[in-house]
């Protein structure tokens, strides 16, 4: 089955119109904080979610109490009710904590003229127990190749084009639905090998603008599902900057996609190939193929744009065996042919 969290319907206009001042006052002055210091606007959307499911708990079963005057075991009532009642995971549970002390930080320090005898307490409750690990898929060529032609059999050339995105890119779920159509004309493939996007593109990072790259794809195992989307998009007069637009009431619109289109996706990609799909598993994919068709370390490193090269040992999912096998024969050491980009 593939990964699953689980959502509650816990916070609304009308509950929120109910929650203390006070309350509402500190989570906006703390979020208005946060933003002047730079940090990113996803951070900033995490931050006031939880806090706003945190304001409505404290309203239904606190008193509406301010979080200034609140106890530890109150806290610790929290993080019970949303682990037995709400069913988070402790993970999410974690999350959610931290942004509680983040807040207790911001008091703590930028409040305490107005709040002496303040206590940060959140930090004093012991964090639940980590969930078992989900196995990680390590996806084979053969089966991505099926999963892709069971997509462009069904005709969904999005999907695929999507897919065959993340596996000769190894981009992040959240940087896949940043490029943009006029990145993959011809004049921007490098080495008759590689899209290199001519900007550089928002990834994941510190701040507001996050890190920005040069991304690079796989162009020749790309363009076939490039193509099949690109002429799909031009049939059914698809016009947007973004390769994949979003769709809204049926309609595309001029943004890229969101990510609860892909995680839809994933589900999907789940049940076709019968193995726990999720995004960031081609990421180790890419690494892996880059470092099976005799890529140095560097250079994949270059690829992906990671400031250390120890990542690329991290994200290959290659065995013991396997490396042994590559260079070692029947009484001698086998020599090594280097390979290019072309090959891939």
């Amino acid at each position: 089955m593939g990964r699953k969290v689980q959502h509650n319907v816990i916070v609304s206009p009308e509950l929120l119109s109910q929650v203390n001042p006070e309350n509402i006052e500190l989570g906006k002055d703390f979020i208005d904080y946060l933003r002047s210091i730079d940090r990113a606007g996803s951070t900033l959307e995490a931050y006031e979610h939880d806090l706003n499911i945190f304001w409505v708990y404290l309203l239904q079963y606190c008193h509406n109490k301010f979080f200034i005057d609140l106890s530890k075991r109150e806290i610790s009532k929290y993080q019970s009710h949303c682990l037995t009642e709400w069913k988070w995971s402790p993970a999410r549970m974690r999350r959610v904590k931290s942004t509680l002390s983040s807040l207790s930080n911001y008091v703590e320090n930028m409040l305490d003229d107005e709040y002496e005898n303040f206590r940060p307490i959140i930090r004093k409750i012991e964090n639940p127990v980590n969930e078992k690990v989900l196995t990680k898929t390590v996806f084979e060529d053969e089966q991505l190749k099926q999963l892709l032609d069971s997509l462009v059999e069904k005709g969904k050339y999005d999907q695929a084009c999507m897919l065959s995105l993340a596996i000769n890119s190894g981009r992040r779920k959240s940087e896949l639905p940043r490029f943009k159509v006029s990145y993959f004309n011809d004049e921007n493939i490098i080495y008759g090998s590689l899209y290199k996007t001519p900007e550089e593109v928002k990834t994941k990072g510190r701040g507001s603008r996050g890190k920005m790259l040069t991304l690079y794809v796989l162009a020749k195992p790309f363009k076939p599902y490039l193509d099949l989307w690109m002429n799909y998009r031009k049939e059914n007069g698809i016009e947007s900057e973004w390769l994949f637009p979003k769709k809204v009431n049926g309609e595309y619109i001029d943004e890229p996609m969101d990510s609860k289109t892909l995680d839809s996706w994933a589900e999907t990609f789940t049940n076709i190939v019968g193995a726990d799909f999720y995004w960031h598993s081609l990421r180790h994919f890419f690494t892996s193929s880059c470092s099976r068709s005799g890529l140095p370390d560097d250079v994949i490193q270059m690829l992906i744009g990671w400031s250390s090269l120890d990542m690329v040992s991290v994200y290959k999912d290659i065995s013991a065996d396997e490396k042994f096998e590559k260079y070692f024969s029947v009484g001698e050491i086998k020599k090594q042919e280097q390979k290019s980009l072309s090959d891939l």
